[in-house]
């Protein structure tokens, strides 16, 4: 595989990926498992003639998926190796761990404290109740989502929970419901800015909707046949929506 060069300035992607000159001096540059390479230039670096410079959802519609893929995982490791540079416990300058099996976690020199990449997990879950022309989803929407879009529920898992207390915890907590018969649904790599989605279908067991306001706009069932706008095509949310309107026909 030939070596692509992926290069971000802040949370801005470079396009068209070919298109970068060779001599663009980075901040920071990582060899990715496949090979590409991730590199990581200055906030006030000037952005080559020919270049464009987009965060990452206005870039997916100008990358093909595995390219868009690609760019959201060198992301994540730039992120991440950003981000660790010091020990947490001391202060002192991480040391790339050392032998075969060291992977790409770091060592502190100075306590011993090591770490490695790590996601920050999240469970989607996309509610049903009914069957046949009377199913109908339970979507909420958030003050940080465009006007008018509605999605399925979503939250960060907690220390020491399960995926399925997770689902159960996030439904309670923001639609005041209780739900059952769990189905893994997916995963998605998440690069905004590394986290990891797990999607689930339930259905509704029991409760009427009551929305957290701190967290929601506003919840409601919709039929298959009315749905509101939905989120982009990008995110594992509407390949969810996608398959329970296909499987409706």
């Amino acid at each position: 595989m030939s070596e692509l060069r992926i290069i971000f300035q802040g949370d801005r992607l470079w396009l068209p990926l070919g298109a970068v000159p060779l001599e663009v001096e980075a901040e920071l540059s990582l060899r990715l498992a496949e090979g590409h390479l991730a590199l990581k230039v200055a906030g006030d670096h000037p952005v080559p003639e020919g270049v464009e410079a987009l965060g990452l959802r206005d870039a997916f519609p100008h990358l093909n998926p595995a390219d868009w893929a690609r760019a959201g995982r060198a992301y994540q490791w730039l992120e991440w190796a950003a981000g660790h540079r010091f020990c947490g416990s001391c202060a002192t300058a991480l040391e790339p761990c050392a032998g075969p099996e060291a992977g790409h976690g770091r060592r502190c020199p100075a306590c011993g404290r090591t770490v490695f990449p790590s996601n920050a997990t999240a469970i989607i879950v996309l509610i049903q109740r009914g069957a046949g022309v009377n199913r109908e989803l339970a979507l909420a929407r958030s003050p940080h989502f465009k006007p008018g879009v509605y999605s399925a529920i979503a939250g960060f898992t907690e220390p020491g929970e399960s995926l399925e207390h997770a689902v159960h915890r996030e439904v309670a907590e923001e639609l005041g419901i209780r739900v059952h018969n769990l189905r893994y649904f997916g995963s998605q790599p998440w690069p905004f800015p590394n986290g990891l989605m797990v999607a689930f279908l339930a259905d509704h067991l029991a409760g009427e909707l009551q929305p957290d306001p701190t967290e929601l706009e506003d919840a409601r069932w919709f039929r298959l046949d009315e749905l509101p706008q939905l989120p982009s095509s990008l995110s594992i949310a509407r390949w969810m929506l996608d398959a329970a309107l296909d499987e409706s026909g």
